[in-house]
């Protein structure tokens, strides 16, 4: 990308600190200002679940950081992470906080921005696309459909000490949101399905599991809720995954076009039971 591209973006000055969204996966989604960032940047820290490929767009000499989390594994402390960006920026880089996704939406951009408020080191934040939202589009699967709903829930399926977090209010979602998107819950499925049928969703209320979303490795498993634990264990998928409840997974018959690229022959009217409806 030429200098004249971008021109007029902002400028990533020494001793500040960039929180900046990669995107669920695929390079291509990532935003000008975060290309800027990475042009820019004299150290970059970023997550695991940041594709290899966004990292290339850094500038030669460009030192990499790994400050990855990973559930179950060992992993830097959140405050060390936050404290690290600090101590960078101090040593007058310009430093770039490359996160997964959106740095807003379950990645503890809020933590990491107020340490730097905390040690008055000056930031900025670049949104990106998040994966309960980019991830879903790109298993052809939309968050909202005007036949199915019009509200959506994102949640996280584990909480910091990486159980399901008890403050979740299971029988409200249960009651009022027609879909549920679920960050890091592919290990508590089991009980997070028995908390919802508890809570009055169909046993026959359709599942997808969405793993290494908007990547190559993307791999996409559609399931119902009762049997989400059994079909998920017995597959042998692993995380990242997000995790979607709720009738748009029927739409991806008709909206896969990764597999339609692939030969995959899409329907075009995934309600056929339903009475037919022009919406205006």
């Amino acid at each position: 990308m030429t200098d004249t591209f971008f021109a007029g973006l902002p400028e990533l000055v020494p001793g500040s600190v960039w929180l900046v969204g990669a995107g669920p996966g695929d390079p291509g989604l990532l935003t000008l200002h975060a290309a800027n960032a990475l042009r820019q940047a004299d150290v970059i820290v970023h997550d695991a679940l940041v594709n290899a490929d966004c990292l290339k767009l850094a500038k030669p000499g460009a030192a990499l950081e790994f400050a990855g989390k990973r559930g179950g594994k060992p992993s830097p402390k959140q405050r060390d992470i936050s404290l690290r960006l600090v101590e960078l920026a101090r040593a007058g880089l310009r430093v770039l906080r490359l996160k997964g996704g959106d740095p807003f939406v379950f990645g503890r951009g809020g933590e990491e921005a107020l340490t730097l408020v905390e040690h008055g080191i000056p930031f900025r934040i670049v949104p990106g696309i998040t994966a309960g939202i980019g991830g879903l589009a790109y298993a052809g699967i939309p968050v909202t459909h005007r036949e199915v709903n019009h509200a959506v829930t994102f949640l996280t399926g584990h909480d910091s000490s990486g159980v399901v977090p008890d403050r979740i209010n299971w029988g409200g979602i249960a009651k009022g949101s027609p879909v549920i998107v679920m960050y890091m819950a592919m290990k508590h499925i089991g009980q997070i399905s028995a908390n919802l049928i508890a809570a009055g969703r169909s046993p026959d209320e359709p599942v997808a599991f969405v793993c290494n979303a908007a990547t190559p490795e993307q791999v996409v498993l559609e399931t119902t809720l009762s049997r989400a634990e059994a079909d998920v264990t017995a597959s042998g998928l692993e995380p990242p995954a997000i995790v979607v409840v709720g009738e748009v997974v029927r739409l991806r018959p008709s909206l896969d076009w990764l597999g339609a690229l692939n030969g995959r022959a899409l329907v075009a009217d995934p309600f056929l039971s339903r009475v037919h409806r022009n919406p205006a």
